[in-house]
């Protein structure tokens, strides 16, 4: 009976996990919804049980599983004197398990490459001489015999690659340094990551010539200035999606590349997520929630349901950071190819194609297995997919997971990738040893931990990202020299120059029967990394434009800036380009007198109807004024800035019935106040982490994933509110007490707060101040009537957590580079940091 209770309890728990990563909540709805893909099984055994499935076919049959379940059977009733069961090593590496891509000796033949002498192949100095040219092909040798299988293990080595009937000279082929300039590392936060290692990383890679990835835990602001030796220490690479951890105007504005993460290839559906025991006082500070409380991003996108709702994120970042290029993160798997090309016509810069390898850093085991496709799968259907239609100019490809060799790569470019994504090998560069308890924070490394102790331990240097890269990069160019091309550019899509091998257990036509591609000539000569945008798409609003410039006239002036304007459904974003300039511009508006009100250095009074993203991002400083109505996201990601949206005079409605603006309405805001005088639609302050918001009425889904802040509800709200929230405060007027049933009270708690709670009740009367001086009638009786109004809110409040107990911060241990918190996250930081 034990036995069988513990069997059913692993296989409902393995259903929930798939649920989850679905984002199914019901048994119900996952019935029918063949969320799944078939890969390697035969045409028998597909036709049989699985005759609607999306298929990879391969050789696998009836025969072949029945004889597996035999002998594991036999195995697993074997006399008492056999050997105990063999661990198959399906997580860890196991001698006699499963072969692993980044095994013990794999990771040494790595660590020794990482460690090589100097290649001299940086940008602008000749080739190596010829020794040294020597001891480098010595060492590549001696890798690629460590990584090479005598089995394959990944789709990629199936494939053989045509050699060319003529090769070309290695002195022919591009230098190390323009190839190493597609190189970036894979998304992988601060958090996850250890603030030592995160910074050796985008250290590393700048002096690589190639970019890093934040991932979704945002940056320390300090990281911003450049370092002691003049270099800039933060990443190139931004990850985003409106409400990712982190995201805030300056993140955004100070990016040279902004991906928006849809997807992530070993984790689909689940989103970013973070142990508690990871979420120190700073990275809690950083994120802006609780210590030793376990972060999850929202699983789906809550702001992007179609790919015009991606388009319009697309454009929103455009606004903030014009010059940035903006990326869409995809997983493979099967139709991916149309929504690359959806990507594409959303005037995005690059697609990234992941691939299911990987989980660095803060993934539960769980997690990281049965999830995502192989890269080549997704990588060759979606550029064939953008040949096809005429799409593939306007976007650069790009991949990752598990890429270790430049025959990797040569490969991931003849089926169309231009860029390379590094993630555990950059990370094995800088000393990982591949002891899989990244999500433990016990990182014996030092690198995946947040703990002083381990962190000391970390002996990792930019330099080794630099050396390893630069040897893998060289190792490409001498298998393009093989292939006889003379650039990356040259092999982009060559689909013909690959062949199956002989008795592949995967079907792979659909992988070698793509229509051909040439890079176009105005793409030739000019490295993707430095290349800046290639969308020509339309701008968000060429109000804002015009607005930005006037405002900004007006603060070199010295004088603040009031500028009235006309608004329609067609300008969007208006707000974000201002933020966008007065962040990159901190001086702009120095000169301005202040006086005692406290009056922003700009301020926006509009009328009208005002497109989607109204306010988004908008950085302290900035105030807009809408008499009107607005579409949905205003106030998406509000950055410190103070937003009012209140109905015009001629409105013929009564006011606070009637929703005043659209959905998901100050979406991942980290700061500032939004005051709605009227309602708004559903999903409204998911994921604030600290705003204000006063609002009369709000739909379904309120305040999820909420992590601080305050909002009031001046009206009814939906059902399923404060879902997910582990921070901040909600207070709705509830006199009719009809609230009660609407609540997520697996989440949240909520009570009438005694009349002994005074600072609780004037900060309540502070923002329904406010919004009454903002035009609310509403909030203008509730405050003729107070303190008896007071005790008809309800406060909803998370409820209390299980909290991982984070150990206190020892003395700051000093490394290389050195980290340094920034005055503003100091002021954030508790008492005693």
């Amino acid at each position: 009976e034990e036995a069988q209770a513990n069997v059913i309890a692993a296989l409902e728990g393995g259903l929930r996990k798939t649920l989850a990563r679905m984002g199914i909540s019901t048994l119900a709805s996952y019935r029918g919804s063949q969320l799944f893909e078939v890969i390697g099984l035969d045409s028998a055994l597909v036709d049989r049980c699985f005759p609607a499935a999306a298929v990879r076919y391969g050789t696998a049959g009836s025969r072949r599983l029945g004889e597996e379940i035999v002998a594991r059977a036999l195995a697993a009733y074997a006399p008492a004197t056999a050997p105990a069961l063999p661990d198959p090593g399906f997580v860890r590496f196991r001698g006699e398990g499963e072969t692993h891509a980044f095994a013990p000796s794999v990771v040494k033949a790595t660590q020794a490459l990482a460690n090589g002498h100097s290649l001299g192949v940086g940008p602008g100095t000749p080739l190596a001489a010829a020794a040294e040219a020597e001891a480098l092909d010595t060492r590549l040798d001696a890798y690629r015999a460590a990584v090479t299988r005598t089995s394959p293990l990944a789709v990629r080595e199936l494939l053989r690659i045509r050699p060319a009937h003529v090769p070309v000279l290695l002195q022919r082929v591009e230098p190390a340094a323009e190839i190493a300039a597609r190189f970036v590392s894979s998304a992988m936060s601060l958090g996850s990551l250890g603030p030592e290692a995160h910074q050796a990383l985008a250290a590393g890679m700048r002096m690589l010539g190639g970019a890093s990835n934040t991932g979704e835990g945002g940056e320390d602001p300090a990281w911003y200035e450049p370092g002691p030796d003049g270099r800039p220490h933060d990443s190139a690479i931004k990850q985003v999606a409106s409400a990712r951890f982190g995201v805030t105007a300056d993140y955004l504005a100070r990016a040279e590349q902004l991906e928006i993460k849809m997807a992530q290839g070993s984790k689909p559906g689940e989103g970013g997520q973070l142990p508690g025991a990871k979420v120190t006082e700073l990275i809690a500070t950083l994120r802006r929630g609780q210590p030793g409380m376990t972060m999850i991003s929202p699983p789906p996108h809550h702001d992007i349901y179609s790919i015009e709702d991606l388009a319009q994120l697309i454009a929103d970042l455009r606004a903030i950071n014009p010059t940035a290029r903006i990326g869409v993160k995809l997983v493979a798997t099967t139709g991916v190819g149309t929504i690359a090309a959806g990507v594409a016509k959303a005037h995005a810069d690059y697609v990234l194609i992941s691939g299911h390898a990987g989980g660095t850093g803060a993934s539960p085991l769980a997690s990281i297995k049965h999830a995502g496709l192989p890269w080549e799968l997704g990588l060759a259907e979606a550029h064939q997919v953008l040949v096809r239609q005429g799409l593939r100019d306007r976007v650069v490809l790009r991949t990752d997971g598990g890429l270790q060799t430049g025959r990797d790569l040569l490969v991931a470019t003849l089926l169309g990738a231009e860029e390379y994504g590094f993630g555990t090998m950059a990370l094995v560069a800088l000393g990982c040893d591949m002891a899989r308890q990244c999500h433990l924070d016990t990182c014996p490394t030092g690198i995946a931990t947040q703990r002083e102790d381990l962190r000391a331990k970390f002996t990792g240097r930019p330099e080794q990202i630099v050396e390893l890269f630069t040897a893998i990069a060289e190792d490409l160019r001498r298998e393009l020299a093989a292939a006889g091309f003379r650039s990356v550019e040259d092999a982009v899509g060559r689909v013909d120059r690959l062949d199956a091998i002989a008795d592949a257990p995967l079907d792979l036509a659909p992988l070698l029967g793509g229509p051909a591609w040439v890079v176009p000539a105005s793409r030739r000569g000019r490295a993707p990394r430095f290349g800046g945008p290639t969308s020509d798409g339309p701008k968000a609003s060429l109000l804002d434009e015009r607005l930005t410039h006037e405002a900004t006239a007006s603060l070199t002036g010295g004088e603040r800036a009031v500028v009235h304007a006309a608004i329609t459904p067609s300008e969007r974003a208006v707000g974000a380009a201002l933020s966008g300039v007065l962040t990159r511009q901190p001086t702009l508006g120095a000169s301005v007198s202040g006086d005692a009100s406290g009056a922003p250095l700009v301020e926006y009074r509009l009328a009208g109807a005002a497109g989607q993203s109204l306010g988004a991002f908008v950085r302290a400083g900035v105030a807009l004024r809408l008499d009107g109505v607005a579409n949905d996201y205003v106030g998406k990601g509000l950055s410190g800035g103070t937003i009012v949206v209140g109905p015009s005079a001629d409105t013929t409605f009564e006011q606070g019935d009637q929703a005043i603006a659209g959905n998901a309405c100050l979406y991942g805001a980290t700061g500032g106040r939004l005051h709605l005088v009227g309602r708004a639609g559903i999903r409204f302050a998911v994921r604030n982490s600290g705003a204000a918001a006063v609002v009369e009425g709000v739909g379904a889904h309120g305040c999820e994933y909420m992590t601080g802040g305050t909002v009031v509800v001046l009206g009814s709200v939906g059902r399923n509110f404060g879902a997910g929230m582990t921070g901040g405060r909600a207070w709705i007027w509830d006199p009719a007490n009809s609230a009660q049933g609407r609540l997520d009270l697996g989440s949240v708690t909520a009570r009438r707060p005694a009349l002994a709670e005074t600072r609780l009740a004037e900060d309540l009367r502070v923002l329904l101040d406010e919004h009454a001086r903002s035009g609310s009638r509403r909030a203008a009786e509730l405050l003729a009537r107070w303190p008896d109004a007071c005790g008809e809110f309800l406060l909803v409040e998370p409820t209390a957590p299980t909290v991982v107990t984070v150990p206190p911060p020892a003395a700051r241990i000093q490394h290389t580079p050195a980290i340094s918190v920034s005055p503003a996250a100091q002021e954030a930081m508790p008492a005693g940091r």
